[in-house]
């Protein structure tokens, strides 16, 4: 299920060369399912950190397959939109995100 008009991207293929602009991305598990919205104000920067970490200990993010992403300078507006819908939706969160 997409959240946004944007393509999905496979992770490691192309997370690495994300501009440096701000933006909302949702992570996607192997069955296309939204695990994760979230907001940053570098998504360059985001995603080399999770690229590099491999997620760190977040076993929950570990399960990335793949993502989509929009570029905008309101993303942490963008974001709450975006968690409603799905709450909306789904009556939860993403399976990693907490309230």
């Amino acid at each position: 299920m997409e959240l946004i008009e944007e393509k999905i991207h496979l992770w490691i293929d192309s997370a690495r060369y994300v501009k440096a602009k701000s933006g909302v991305y949702i992570l996607y598990n192997r069955k296309q399912e939204p695990i994760f919205i979230g907001a940053s104000d570098n998504l360059q920067k985001q995603f080399t950190e999770y690229l590099d970490s491999e997620f760190g200990e977040d076993t929950c993010k570990q399960k990335t397959h793949s993502y989509q992403r929009i570029f905008t300078d309101d993303h942490t507006e963008r974001k709450k939109i975006l968690i409603e819908e799905f709450k909306g939706q789904y009556g939860r969160l993403p399976e990693c995100n907490s309230e």
